[in-house]
């Protein structure tokens, strides 16, 4: 399935919503992505989205439509030389190899455009699909901190996942 990754705009707003609004998806994003997912936060995502320069937050956009998200966080201090890597995908997208792409994509513009090394991804334990996805864009496994998160009421083990220049 093709898609283009691209710079988020106001435009999106219903599309982000409509895709964002589903437990299925926020059970795997941290708690700044809350469920449900309302207009309101749609817009705060999309202007808070749209600050940086170099942009480093995208759309997924599959048939002129934003289906999804993935962005790039340079660190600071001495963890400067690092960028943690996030990203979803709509359910209905699911499965078509877009999410892997978009990965790899992602890490070709962070190495080319930020002075760093590494790039990182920090996936839950339970999330065995966004485990793969990064192994089959080149990621290796380096740490599992066993029951370090807590969310919805539960302990998951935090991996974390990385690429290297």
């Amino acid at each position: 399935m093709n898609f283009i990754l691209r710079p988020w705009t106001i435009e999106d707003l219903d599309s982000l919503v409509k895709y964002a609004n589903n437990y299925k998806i926020a059970k795997n994003l941290t708690n700044r992505y809350p469920y449900p997912y309302a207009i309101d936060n749609g817009k705060a995502f999309i202007e808070s989205a749209t600050r940086e320069v170099p942009a480093n937050i995208f759309a997924i956009d599959v048939n002129d439509e934003a289906v999804g998200g993935i962005g790039i966080h340079p660190q600071k201090n001495i963890q400067l030389k690092n960028a943690e890597l996030g990203y979803w995908l709509a359910e209905p997208f699911l499965g078509n190899g877009i999410a892997t792409a978009a990965v790899k994509q992602m890490v070709e513009y962070g190495f080319k455009t930020y002075d760093i090394t590494r790039i990182f991804a920090k996936p839950f334990g339970t999330n065995i699909a966004s485990q793969k996805v990064l192994e089959k864009a080149g990621f290796r496994l380096e740490a599992r901190f066993e029951k370090s998160l807590f969310k919805n009421g539960e302990y998951l083990d935090e991996l974390v996942y990385a690429v290297r220049l």
